[in-house]
């Protein structure tokens, strides 16, 4: 056979504590793969001697085994993935799950499909005709599944009509159709990120084949609450860029400054004091979750923690103050509702905050001390909010 006929693979597998299926993986994936130019590359974020496993079972497996051992779980299993596809052996690569809920045997029907051509993408897809989704066990996880399929496909109707299962872990791609500089992982969703940002050549082209998700062997799942909120987060980053995630850490606080105010004044509290505590508690938890979900790529050229916060508050205040008369004076003078001009003011008040925070709290410390020392400066104040609502609000995977 050619090489395009029968390609090299490279396996990459993500682990996070599965000691106790590594070897049978080993097993089941050799025999998956016999006769084929392959390798199995493990990505580890383990404290459980995963690593040390692998290497054991490595040294009488029957085709290459090579194990990266992280010390720092960036970018969860979707930053183990990227890890793998920047240092897999050939182009060809199969990421697939360390818990066996995964059938290794599915690898030769995945191969063969790329091998067709067609196809950057080959997906292992749980929802299309002789696939099965049992091994998500309960109802609740088998609705929670769809229920975030759904919505994906929704918010990216263009790049995801032809998948079934952006979801999956379990799938095929020619990694040199894809820009992985491009990629920023976060938590578990992987190919949702690869599908999005698109190749390197345009949109990637997508193949499917049925799978039957098996049940866990050992060890526990690792959805969780935590790991919900990041997807929602990473969906609004891939959807809206930067400044989908404040709005949407926006619209949380919004929300949470109405519950405060309402159990304080049914408390007993005097309406404004409980408005002035509202407003505090939810500047800070913005803060909190701006540093963690908007501006964490930022932080290490920013100022400190404690400037960045206090700038922060103090914009945050300023604008509560001014808003609320600004507001007032539009109902006087334009004689239009004050819904219609609360909301006027908020969406202003929005890309001001959206606007101060990328531009001023998050500046990188070197641009700051290039103004102070009366450096040329390298761009106009214009310029760079130009730039920042292109390569902040405007970097969605569609258009």
């Amino acid at each position: 056979m050619n090489a395009a006929a029968d390609p090299a693979i490279t396996v990459i597998v993500p682990t996070f504590n599965e000691r106790a299926n590594v070897a049978e993986l080993i097993a089941r994936t050799a025999v998956a793969l016999a006769g084929r130019e392959a390798e199995i590359l493990f990505v580890d974020d383990s404290s459980d001697g995963t690593i040390d496993e692998i290497v054991r079972v490595a040294a009488s497996a029957p085709l290459p085994v090579r194990a990266i051992h992280r010390d720092r779980n960036i970018g969860g299993l979707g930053g183990a993935v990227a890890e793998g596809l920047i240092h897999a052996a050939n182009d060809v690569c199969i990421v697939m799950d360390g818990d066996l809920q995964h059938p290794p045997e599915l690898l030769t029907a995945m191969i063969d499909r790329f091998a067709q051509g067609g196809a950057d993408v080959v997906a292992a897809s749980r929802y299309i005709g002789g696939g099965d989704s049992g091994g998500l066990g309960t109802a609740l996880r088998f609705g929670v599944s769809r229920a975030a399929t759904w919505l994906t496909k929704a918010m990216f109707p263009r790049r995801l009509w032809r998948s079934t299962d952006p979801m999956t872990g379990y799938f095929l791609v020619d990694r040199s159709r894809i820009e992985l500089s491009g990629l920023r992982p976060q938590g578990f969703k992987i190919l949702l990120e690869i599908l999005v940002r698109g190749g390197a050549g345009g949109e990637l082209r997508v193949a499917e084949v049925p799978m039957t998700f098996g049940e866990r062997r050992h060890g526990d799942s690792k959805a969780t609450l935590r790991q919900g909120a990041t997807f929602a987060m990473h969906l609004a980053r891939l959807r809206f860029g930067k400044m989908g995630r404040f709005a949407v850490i926006g619209a949380i606080g919004a929300v949470a400054n109405v519950g405060i105010m309402w159990a304080l004044t049914h408390l007993g509290m005097d309406y404004v004091l409980a408005a002035v505590i509202g407003a505090a508690a939810t500047i800070i938890g913005n803060f909190i979750l701006q540093e963690r979900f908007v501006f964490d790529d930022l932080r290490p050229e920013a100022s400190s923690l404690w400037v960045r916060f206090a700038a922060s508050v103090s914009f945050n205040g300023v604008e509560a103050a001014l808003r609320i008369p600004v507001m007032a004076l539009m109902v006087e003078t334009w004689h239009i509702s004050s819904v219609i001009a609360t909301a006027i003011s908020l969406v202003v008040a929005f890309f001001a905050r959206f606007l101060f925070h990328a531009l001023v709290v998050y500046a990188p410390r070197r641009r700051r001390d290039a103004d102070a020392a009366g450096e040329p400066p390298v761009d106009t104040a214009a310029q760079r909010i130009i730039r920042a609502i292109d390569a902040e609000a405007m970097r969605p995977g569609e258009l």
